[in-house]
């Protein structure tokens, strides 16, 4: 059989049973495009994920007070018999390959400044902190004092601080009471936004010792350590790991890498995306009982066309093909149509919720087309078979 008469009786049969056909298919399009649309929310969240954890840099590596057991997120300051300290972050700025240390941690305080007032995130940082992590000082610039307790009363503010308590105007050499302390600003972030939850343009830097003392801390939340790049994060755990067992008598500390941190993340979101991905794929069930309905109706149907084509000459390998390929064209085209609904669906959801992140997955898009050509072929095999094995001289008989 040529390959035009294939696709002559191919197309008839579709043109001959418009409507049914394109039910059939629609089938298989909804299916796909459950798959396209919820792939695409997945791997958006998980793209979206993945640039939060980045934003604070990945050669960084986070020592924190208390040790963990368990899988899970650690006990923290509470759960530690002693805290992690600007001591323990000096001794960590002396290992080899680290660039930077900046000892950390967060509260909250009033923010006042000429009778406005407002209540904002405190950090308290090291000095090295904008050039760790990926945060760029707009104006002005951090302290230069050491990270110990003789740090001067100076503050770096966010963007909306400076709007808000400053109406825009040049705060640099202005001084603004944090908590009831007085502070003298010396530079203004760089508009960030959100942080995994955490609006850094809303938030006032200040020295980790000073911090300590607003917020009253016996410790640090933390100790973020910057690492050369080429050099293995594992290396650099185990030197951190024995400089705060030597100072500590034991590990009551956690290690957390960024680089771990975000491999986990991504694997777990892989996940996810899989997940949901399969959860559409649920739907394709639907179109193959379609298709194996509908190419059951057609042998039926057709049984005298067979029985003339069996007569004629064809084998039961060509008649056999011919059913499968109507089967494989009918799931192909109605996955094309699904491809391009989930694409524009996801789209529009982009457009009218721009916070929404969507990001369609080509890969999943190809594997869920060929999805459909291989459930339209297994749906179309029974039938298939069954005509092909229908005999010449009663098949012509057929009404």
């Amino acid at each position: 059989m040529y390959i035009r008469d294939l696709i002559s009786l191919t197309s008839s049969s579709f043109l001959t049973y418009r409507m049914r056909s394109f039910l059939t298919g629609l089938g298989i399009a909804i299916g796909i495009a459950a798959v396209i649309l919820l792939t695409s929310i997945g791997e958006g969240l998980h793209q979206f994920m993945l640039a939060e954890f980045s934003q604070f840099g990945t050669n960084i590596i986070s020592v924190q007070p208390g040790k963990t057991q368990t899988q899970g997120g650690n006990v923290g300051i509470f759960g530690s018999v002693r805290p992690v300290t600007l001591e323990d972050a000096d001794a960590l700025r002396r290992l080899s390959y680290v660039e930077y240390v900046i000892p950390s941690l967060v509260g909250n305080a009033e923010v006042r400044f000429e009778g406005r007032t407002r209540r904002t995130m405190v950090l308290g940082e090291g000095r090295d902190f904008s050039k760790a992590f990926t945060m760029k000082v707009q104006s002005g610039g951090f302290w230069t004092d050491a990270d110990d307790d003789q740090a001067r009363a100076q503050a770096v503010i966010g963007s909306r601080i400076q709007q808000e308590l400053f109406d825009g105007r040049n705060p640099l050499g202005s001084y603004l009471r944090i908590g009831g302390q007085r502070y003298r600003v010396i530079g203004v972030m760089e508009s960030k936004g959100q942080i995994l939850g955490m609006d850094m343009d809303d938030a006032v830097f200040i020295p980790a010792a000073r911090a300590m003392e607003l917020l009253n801390r016996p410790g640090l939340m933390e100790v973020n350590v910057s690492y050369r790049a080429d050099v293995p994060a594992d290396t650099v755990i185990r030197l951190i790991k024995r400089r705060m067992t030597e100072r500590h008598g034991r590990e009551d500390f956690t290690i957390i890498s960024q680089e771990q941190a975000l491999e986990v993340l991504s694997s777990v979101l892989n996940i996810l995306t899989f997940a949901v991905g399969a959860l559409g794929g649920i739907s394709l069930l639907v179109g193959a009982v379609g298709i194996l309905t509908i190419m059951t109706m057609a042998v039926t149907e057709r049984t005298a066309e067979i029985g003339l084509l069996r007569a004629l000459g064809a084998r039961e390998k060509q008649v056999l093909t011919l059913f499968l390929s109507e089967a494989m064209f009918l799931s192909a085209l109605g996955g094309l149509m699904g491809l391009l609904l989930g694409v524009g669906i996801a789209q529009g959801l982009h457009l009218l919720f721009p916070a929404l992140p969507v990001h369609t997955p080509w890969l999943y898009a190809v594997l869920a087309e060929l999805t459909a050509i291989t459930i339209g072929l297994a749906a179309g095999v029974v039938p298939a078979m069954r005509a092909a094995r229908l005999d010449p001289v009663e098949a012509l008989h057929a009404e």
